[in-house]
Parts: C-alpha cells; sequence; structure tokens
C-alpha cells in the first residue's frame, strides 16, 4: 500500500507539502498542489482519516439524530444531508433517537464520542436533556424540522433548519371552506412538537380568515403516527355532528385517516373531503389522489448541512432559524375534479358557494411570511385571493 513518503517522492515534494495538500493546513502553490495529486491518484494513495483528524483535529464526519427514518419524509432529508454531506467530502453517522428524550440524549452522545465534528438532530418532544448536553459540551448543532425558540422575539440557542408551517396549513383550511365546508377537523401530531403546534396554528388562522368559529372538539391529537390518527379520525366520526372535511397533519396520520374513514364506510371526497400536510410519492396514486402540502425535504437536508458547516468555520456567529416555503399540491380528494366539474356535495355540507367551482388540478408554492407566492416550475395559482397568505 502506498504511503505519503511514497507520494512525496513521486510529486518531487517533501511529505510536510502533501500533508498540507491533503489537510489544507497551509497555502500550497497550484502546480505543487496538482503534482501532488497527481501522484496520490497514480498511486492510488489512501489518505489515513485517523492521522488527518489528529493533525487538523477535525474527522470530516457529521452526526445525524432523525427518528422514524423509514418515515418518506425524514428518507428524503436523510437523502439531502447524505447529498450534500459527500459533495464537502464529509461522511455521515446516523442514528434514531425513537422520538425518546433520554435515548436521543444517550444517540447523540455517542456520535459526540466518536468526534463528529457536528451534529443535525430532529429534537424529540421534551428536548431538555438533549440542549444540556449540547449546551454543556458546545457541540456544534442544527436542530431539524422541529424548532425549540419559538417566540419571535428571542434568539434561537441553535441554528434550527425547518419548513414553514403555519401558513401552509391554513392554505388547506381557507381551500376547504372556499368548497363550502364549515366543520372542519385537525388530526393534529404528538403534543409538545414544534410543528404540531404550529400547524394547529395555522388551523385556526385558517378558520378566522374563513371567517368560522372555532371548536375545539374538531381537534384530536393523532400522535404524529397511523395507529393514532386512526383512533383520532374515528373520534372525529363519532360526534353527533362529524365533521365534514379534514386536515391530517403529517403523512402517516393520512395512512391512518383513510383507514379509519373506510371503517366507517365513507368515501373521500364524495362523503368527507381530505387535504394533508405532508405529500409523498405514493400521493399520486391514491384514489382519489391527495391534496396536499409538500415540504422541502431534500432541500431541507441539504440546507441543514450547509448551515452546518458555516457554523464549523464560524463558531461564534449568532444562531439562525431558516424556514423554507413549502408547496400546496392541489389534486382531487378535497373534492376538486380534474376535469372543471362540480364534485359531488359531501354529506352535510352546503352545495359550492359562489366563485367556488373546483377548477382542475395544479401545484403552487406557499409564500413564507411576508413574502409573496413564488411559482419555480408550480403553475400560478388560478385563485388571486389563495394565492398569497397573510
Amino acid at each position: 500500500m502506498p504511503t505519503m513518503a511514497d507520494v512525496a517522492r513521486s510529486a518531487g515534494v517533501s511529505v510536510a507539502t502533501v500533508s498540507h495538500v491533503l489537510n489544507e493546513t497551509r497555502p500550497v502553490l497550484p502546480h505543487t498542489r496538482q503534482a501532488v495529486l497527481d501522484a496520490i491518484e497514480e498511486l492510488g494513495y489512501t489518505p489515513n482519516t485517523l492521522a488527518r483528524s489528529l493533525v487538523t483535529s477535525r474527522t470530516h464526519s457529521i452526526g445525524l439524530a432523525v427518528s422514524a427514518i423509514s418515515n418518506p419524509y425524514f428518507t428524503e432529508i436523510l437523502q439531502g444531508v447524505e447529498a450534500a454531506a459527500l459533495e464537502h467530502g464529509y461522511s455521515l453517522l446516523i442514528a434514531d433517537p425513537h422520538d425518546d428524550p433520554e435515548h436521543e440524549r444517550k444517540v447523540v452522545q455517542l456520535l459526540h464520542e466518536r468526534r463528529v465534528d457536528g451534529v443535525i438532530v430532529a429534537p424529540s418532544a421534551d428536548p431538555r436533556a438533549l440542549l444540556a448536553y449540547l449546551d454543556r459540551h458546545a457541540v456544534p448543532t442544527v436542530l431539524l424540522d422541529r424548532v425549540i425558540d419559538g417566540r419571535a422575539d428571542t434568539a434561537p440557542r441553535f441554528d434550527q433548519v425547518c419548513a414553514e408551517n403555519t401558513e401552509p396549513t391554513a392554505r388547506l383550511v381557507t381551500h376547504l371552506a372556499g368548497l363550502g365546508h364549515r366543520r372542519i377537523g385537525l388530526v393534529a401530531g404528538l403534543p409538545g412538537l414544534s410543528t404540531t403546534g404550529e400547524r394547529i396554528t395555522g388551523y385556526r388562522q385558517g378558520l378566522d380568515s374563513a371567517g368560522l368559529p372555532l371548536d375545539e372538539g374538531l381537534v384530536v391529537p393523532g400522535h404524529s403516527e397511523s395507529a393514532g390518527a386512526e383512533r383520532a379520525t374515528a373520534a372525529l366520526m363519532s360526534l353527533t355532528v362529524p365533521p365534514t372535511a379534514l386536515v391530517t397533519a403529517n403523512n402517516a396520520m393520512t395512512i391512518g385517516a383513510l383507514r379509519a374513514l373506510r371503517a366507517h364506510g365513507l368515501s373521500v371526497p364524495d362523503d368527507i373531503a381530505l387535504c394533508c400536510f405532508d405529500d409523498f410519492a405514493w400521493a399520486d396514486l391514491f384514489s382519489p389522489r391527495l391534496t396536499a402540502v409538500a415540504q422541502p425535504s431534500r432541500e431541507i437536508g441539504v440546507e441543514a448541512v450547509r448551515v452546518l458547516l458555516e457554523r464549523l468555520a464560524a463558531p461564534d456567529r449568532p444562531a439562525r432559524t431558516v424556514r423554507l416555503p413549502c408547496t400546496f399540491v392541489h389534486r382531487t380528494s378535497c373534492g376538486c375534479q380534474e376535469d372543471g366539474g362540480a364534485a359531488a356535495t359531501a354529506r352535510g355540507r352546503s352545495p359550492w358557494p359562489a366563485g367556488s367551482r373546483p377548477r382542475s388540478a395544479r401545484s403552487e408554492q406557499v409564500p413564507q411570511s411576508g413574502q409573496s407566492g413564488r411559482s419555480g416550475h408550480h403553475q400560478h395559482s388560478e385563485y388571486p385571493e389563495e394565492g398569497t397568505l397573510s
């Protein structure tokens, strides 16, 4: 196996120069650097990463701790993190905290003990032990998806990357209200998660924008998983006056809600309309096709790596929270028909109000707070009043 000394002899330089090229510890003239790289390629030399870490105090590795890695949402985030890490020459160590506060602290501690340069973590509903550990050991950290410091007047303690939650959820509610629904149920996520709180806030804002009263009995926790959502949906449909439309707050809960509706003999959208937060690859294959808010999952992963690398380069800069916009994907589970014809009136629901007759399916980006919508490759909304949320 070729050594660093072999590379130095082949390139006609010192071993120290080869080390500086590999570890980027000192500027090297371009032609000298290229000679070293050519020698490495010719000899098939593989750098010793352990030895390099002793020189640079860096392992060029990132720890990623996310729960439910089998969840398509986190799977896409993982793909983004992995691609961005590889692009910048970093390896990835992955752990699943199982949304358990004590377990998440342990797995992050194990990642830290492996000398990762920084960690990217999706915190649990009670991350106090985790945050105390990260604070105590000054671990470079990016919190993913779920934010910790939610107050607008409070600077975040850690860098955070997540999707917009409030306005996109309000968008689903106002869309359903515009189709004539007056009782809209919400299958909410796990209590304590910031995503759960923000989506409940968006639900309330949507009702307020539509001039509809808030009925707390129509908000039931599905605990961010399929079985919980199945129970929550069954409870909603057992009310004396059940909802005529549902919003589910993540993709796993959409599956549970659909199971419960089928068990009650209800058809979507003929008997009840359904919109979901979280799009997923096979949402387009359901019958009816699911109207959804799509999060930029892969982009969240890529952005988390970028923010972490910026933190490593400038450890003392203020922490910040980056929110990425979501996309409203208009399909047919809400009751709209792709051919532009009128959909069937749902049980207990008013006929289509004036000006809200369904139109063809389309996608549009839901703007961030204080921003106008950007269509990108998506089609602009046909409803001017729905294109921007306030």
